[in-house]
């Protein structure tokens, strides 16, 4: 079943039919009235893993975690979060 998207307001709507036999009036989003395009991400657009360990292990390569330290050594710089006023 081919999907349709609005590239204005986002709307996502599934057709029976190809996209190349729905009429003008059939490929016209019923939101905002632009028209619809074939939606380009769907399915998994991911080609492989992105980090691979050269031995295949969980963790860091070689075992070897290059961070000794936390990250923070100081307290945070503004305790209790933003004010309402900014």
């Amino acid at each position: 079943m081919p999907t349709l998207a609005c590239q204005v307001c986002g709307r996502v709507v599934e057709s029976t039919k190809a996209p190349e036999s729905l009429s003008a009036e059939e490929r016209r989003c019923p939101r905002c009235g632009s028209t619809l395009d074939v939606e380009r991400r769907s399915g998994d657009r991911r080609q492989g893993d992105r980090r691979t360990n050269p031995d295949d292990s969980p963790g860091p390569p070689g075992g070897v975690e290059r961070r000794v330290a936390e990250r923070r050594q100081g307290p945070r710089r503004r305790e209790g979060g933003m004010s309402p006023g900014g």
